[in-house]
């Protein structure tokens, strides 16, 4: 349960602190066994590395490293400790620092010029949660010099340059091989910048017993798919189509019929019963030819779509829409309808222009840039605090937000977020979002609530992702997912 829990800094130095007063554990205790862990961790990883560098900062995540160091020199192994700054005297990073002089070690102070010795396996023990600046000066060169060495980084905690409560690095940072966290997830470490630096993730809990979490509700929770599979409930056997649902799929303007056909069938391959498609008329025989299952209609106006609405379940709206005169016609017509409904592509864009608050379940599909149009700020400003911006959509549209990227957030109108731990860079490429919508509106039609569609959608859509790329990730295209989709449905393990 708590593996699955993300935090906040604030909340993992609340745990921390309750850690200190109920099991009366001294925060230089804590440090020890963080130490240990980390060391031990080194060794398991790396067992031939004779030679390890420690870059240490004056904070906290600095005395992990000191006492690493110790225990590492203690074991006999050569040990280089760089200081970056003097740890305050009276802390408990002073106190680690003091030990490894103890037993013999020496410490380099970081200068301006200072060249990184060669290792075997160096540690990063800079900066920990509290950093929220980009490293500069002294640091960030060191920090460079590290990234290019062609040797592993154990990174204590959090790669340094990441913001354990975001995610980014908008300076340099620490690409690390392995990170060990402690106490307790940073929410920051499973989206955005952070994939791309913290390498394998682990954690350890230093002994954290349960009631130190008992009063900490998690700010955000990783997909559970034990929890997401109970709502694909097995199929009675008395049951015909509609039982299952009638999928709309909205879209498709003059160059785009390749982006509804997408949607639709992926509605179709997670288990829609029936699935409609409006779109231009002269889309229509293609769809025809490509995938008869589909109902494809040719709707020039939104007169023609009024007449599909009444006997349809859920809206999938957006994809290839464009934002002509026929695409906005269909948008107010499809949206005043009061269907259930994913909107996505073009559909954000003119609902950023047109605000609304949906009393409909309703899940958007943004990626940032279209989140930022939603919220009339800049792509930075999202990828900066995603979190932030996945609650604020969620607020202002009274909908499901579902921001797509690195690290997908899913985030319900009351400020629940849940992430998204599956997917890989296979996935950006053209198409993806468009099929994902397709998977959201099947689950809706089946009567799941969005948000749980959501969730099950986004990790049914990433799992199958992840399988298609088993053949490589260059040259993935979205229609690899549709064998994958099927099997993930019905609860089959797909080996790619």
């Amino acid at each position: 349960m708590i593996s699955h829990d993300l935090y906040t800094v604030a909340q993992v130095r609340r745990i921390d602190q309750r850690v200190i007063a109920q099991q009366s554990v001294a925060g230089y205790t804590l440090m020890q066994h963080a130490a240990a862990a980390a060391f031990a961790l080194l060794r398991k990883r790396w067992p031939a590395a004779r030679h390890i560098v420690v870059l240490c900062g004056s904070g906290n995540n600095g005395g992990d490293g000191y006492l690493l160091a110790l225990l590492a020199q203690q074991a006999g192994l050569q040990v280089d400790v760089l200081a970056l700054g003097a740890p305050q005297s009276t802390s408990d990073a002073a106190r680690a620092c003091a030990g490894f002089r103890d037993v013999g070690g020496t410490i380099i102070s970081i200068l301006e010029k200072t060249l990184l010795p060669p290792a075997d396996v160096y540690v990063d023990a800079l900066f920990g949660t509290g950093l929220t600046r980009p490293p500069r000066g002294i640091a960030a060169a060191l920090i460079a010099q590290l990234n290019a060495s062609d040797r592993p980084v154990l990174s204590l905690d959090i790669p340094s340059g990441v913001n354990a409560d975001t995610g980014g690095a908008e300076g340099v940072a620490v690409q690390a091989d392995v990170t060990l966290s402690f106490i307790a997830h940073k929410r920051g470490l499973f989206t955005g910048d952070a994939l791309d630096y913290r390498g394998e993730l682990l954690l350890d809990t230093l002994g954290a017993s349960a009631t130190a979490y008992a009063n900490e509700t998690a700010d955000a929770c990783l997909l559970d798919m034990h929890e997401l599979d109970k709502s694909l409930a097995p199929r009675k056997k008395n049951v015909h189509k509609g039982s299952f649902g009638h999928v709309l799929a909205i879209g498709g303007d003059r160059g785009m019929a390749g982006a509804i056909r997408l949607t639709a069938e992926a509605a179709l391959r997670c288990g829609a019963g029936l699935v409609s498609v409006a779109t231009r008329g002269a889309h229509v025989p293609a769809l025809n030819a490509a995938r008869p299952e589909l109902m494809a209609q040719g709707i020039e106006d939104a007169q023609a779509l009024e007449h599909l609405l009444p006997r349809i379940s859920t809206l999938a709206l957006g994809p290839g829409l464009g934002q002509r005169a026929w695409g906005h016609a269909l948008w107010h017509t499809a949206l005043d309808a009061g269907k259930s409904a994913v909107v996505d592509a073009d559909a954000l864009n003119m609902l950023a222009l047109q605000p609304r608050q949906f009393s409909t379940p309703t899940v958007l599909t943004p990626h940032p840039t279209e989140a930022a149009r939603l919220l009339e700020c800049t792509t930075e400003e999202i990828q900066s605090d995603r979190f932030s911006a996945a609650r604020k959509l969620a607020k202002k549209f009274n909908a499901v937000i579902v921001l797509k990227g690195a690290g997908s957030l899913i985030c319900a109108p009351d400020g629940q977020v849940r992430v998204c731990p599956w997917g890989n860079p296979g996935m950006a490429v053209a198409g993806m979002g468009d099929v994902l919508t397709g998977v959201i509106a099947a689950l809706l039609a089946q009567g799941i609530p969005a948000w749980p569609a959501a969730q099950l959608g986004v990790a049914l859509h990433a799992l199958a992702g992840d399988a298609a790329a088993k053949q490589g990730q260059r040259g993935l295209v979205a229609s690899d997912l549709f064998s994958h989709l099927r099997l993930l449905a019905n609860g089959i393990t797909t080996n790619g």
